[in-house]
């Protein structure tokens, strides 16, 4: 009930994605307006997050999950049928705010449940549920063209996905009213040592005599008061997000600019999305037992090296063996870095609001992920794709440097 959903429900997101280029080139898109539908749930997950964050605080996590399910469907309504390509850009859009509200709710659950000797593999294990959609779903989608020959039918099974979600979260067992019982029988046995007096502008509590009340920020206010935070390692977070989404933008790219063809791009890229996936657990082992930096800087050297290092290499005459060999390292420092992101938000996490601080930290890293595919455009058009390569690079190895200086400031002092 914790992971089956959330792989659900990205499996059936990731059927869709590949085929929405397909399905506006259908409705009459050009290219550029086929790229912008296809970004319109980046753009939605982007603007959604803080919304979430209230909504979360409000509702909970379970009614969250199972509101994001019922309005995706609405949005899969608006893609099968309408012919429209405003309503079908809506119905994407609408996706991408549902898909950040159901993705803040889980994260939102784990960083309050789950205990910190093991967070960082269980928030892995969560980062690697959605990996798997984004990882199998385009076999499914394949399979389903193959079976239909419609690209509507990876819409209905994505439909299908939101429905046995909804189901699930609506009715199965809730793991929050779970954890939450035993939380408080764990708090009753504790009470008498619990109560302890602490000073207002540490914690965000009020003191009347010695028993302390909570003074409920609200999302605005909670921001206020992690805005030091936000600013320094939610930044460096964003690099990570940033060399993370040029991948999808700058490696085929570069495979075409070298002048491979359409299948050996799509093996490279797919042996290096294998090892991103196969690494996912691995990396919250490392966290838990050795601490985040050594998940998060490593993952930023391979990957900023590897770019730097692949800029080099486009007129060299084993252009085509130096871009496997860095997809390579640059989806093993993928892979090494899963979960990294979840875990770091859930640890500087305030414990009385942590929905509305998430909802801003995914913004922030997801602006940074939004933002990566437009640099590597603006600096291949300007200047060059191997510029491109070694821009993305430099931002790699300056938000290692980032995260040694703030996680142990922010993260150990949590």
């Amino acid at each position: 009930m914790i992971y089956g959903p959330t792989a659900i429900y990205s499996l059936g997101q990731g059927a869709i994605l590949p085929l929405l280029p397909i399905i506006s080139r259908e409705y009459g898109a050009d290219l550029a307006t086929a790229a912008l539908v296809t970004a319109m749930i980046v753009v939605g997950q982007l603007c959604g997050n803080l919304p979430a964050g209230w909504l979360v605080s409000r509702l909970g996590e379970r009614y969250t999950m199972a509101a994001a399910a019922a309005v995706s469907l609405v949005g899969i309504a608006g893609m099968l049928l309408s012919r429209h390509l405003g309503v079908l850009m809506l119905s994407v859009f609408l996706i991408g705010l549902c898909a950040a509200a159901f993705a803040l709710a889980r994260h939102t659950f784990m960083t309050t449940r789950v205990p910190l000797a093991y967070r960082a593999r269980s928030l892995s294990l969560l980062g690697g549920s959605f990996r798997l959609g984004a990882f199998t779903g385009p076999f499914v989608s394949a399979a389903l063209l193959g079976i239909f020959g419609q690209e509507q039918a990876s819409i209905w099974f994505f439909g299908a996905c939101l429905v046995v979600v909804g189901l699930l979260v609506t009715f199965g067992p809730d793991p929050e009213e779970k954890a939450a019982r035993a939380a408080a029988a764990s708090a009753d046995a504790s009470a008498d040592a619990a109560v302890r007096a602490v000073e207002p502008e540490d914690t965000g509590e009020a003191v009347t005599g010695s028993i302390p009340t909570r003074e409920r920020l609200g999302m605005f206010g909670t921001i206020r008061r992690n805005t030091r935070v936000l600013s320094r390692l939610g930044v460096a977070a964003a690099s990570l997000s940033f060399v993370r989404a040029s991948r999808p933008a700058l490696l085929p790219l570069w495979g075409l600019s070298i002048g491979l063809d359409s299948s050996s791009i799509a093996l490279v890229v797919g042996i290096a999305g294998a090892l991103e996936f196969a690494l996912f657990y691995a990396s919250g082992q490392v966290m838990d037992r050795f601490g985040r930096l050594w998940a998060a800087v490593p993952s930023l050297i391979l990957m900023g090296g590897a770019m730097i290092a692949l800029a080099f290499t486009h007129d060299v005459s084993s252009a085509a063996m130096w871009f496997g060999v860095f997809a390579v390292v640059i989806g093993v420092g993928n892979g090494l870095s899963s979960g990294i992101l979840l875990t770091l938000g859930a640890d500087v996490a305030p414990k009385d609001n942590p929905a509305a601080f998430l909802g801003a930290w995914r913004t922030i890293t997801d602006a940074g992920g939004a933002l990566s595919p437009l640099v590597v455009s603006g600096l291949t058009a300007v200047a060059s794709l191997s510029v491109a390569a070694g821009g993305v690079g430099v931002v790699g190895l300056l938000g290692a440097l980032a995260f040694v200086r703030w996680v142990p400031r922010f993260v150990s002092s949590r």
